[in-house]
């Protein structure tokens, strides 16, 4: 039996040799992982920061129970994320004028400015990570992605 017939007749017991799709795709994702950490460190923003930067970018200022939707967390979580950002002037909270009871939490200009910068350090970063594929073999990993994501 050859080496690609083994393989596909299925996992082999020697971890070293073979490891299952599933374990290679959480390897993958665990090394995006740390390398977003790693291009987030220096402007030293928890990545649930990041994660609230980037809707408040894509959605403009929304109401921090919409943003609690959004990132998937609870109401009194997402006031500390909101703390963290405006303490930094990343964000800054303002009246709803459509309910004056209810606070927007919107981007400032400074916070613009850092999201572009990290979303460019970033891009910089995953270019580095997928540089090892092929044009085709990165169009057909998007691909393949966009399917297991849908």
């Amino acid at each position: 039996m050859s080496q690609d017939d083994s393989a596909a007749s299925g996992p082999s017991h020697d971890p070293g040799v073979d490891e299952s799709l599933s374990e290679a795709f959480r390897s993958v994702a665990r090394r995006l992982r740390e390398s977003s950490h790693e291009a987030l460190a220096p402007w030293d923003i928890p990545p649930s920061a990041f994660r609230a930067l980037r809707i408040l970018g894509r959605d403009g200022a929304m109401r921090l129970s919409e943003l609690s939707e959004h990132l998937r967390i609870a109401p009194r979580s997402v006031t500390e994320v909101a703390d963290t950002l405006e303490a930094r002037g990343l964000a800054e909270r303002r009246p709803d004028p459509a309910d004056r009871r209810a606070t927007l939490i919107g981007l400032t200009e400074h916070g613009a400015s850092v999201l572009d910068a990290i979303r460019a350090a970033r891009g910089t970063e995953a270019e580095r990570f997928f540089d090892k594929l092929s044009a085709t073999d990165r169009t057909n990993l998007a691909r393949i992605l966009r399917k297991l994501r849908d």
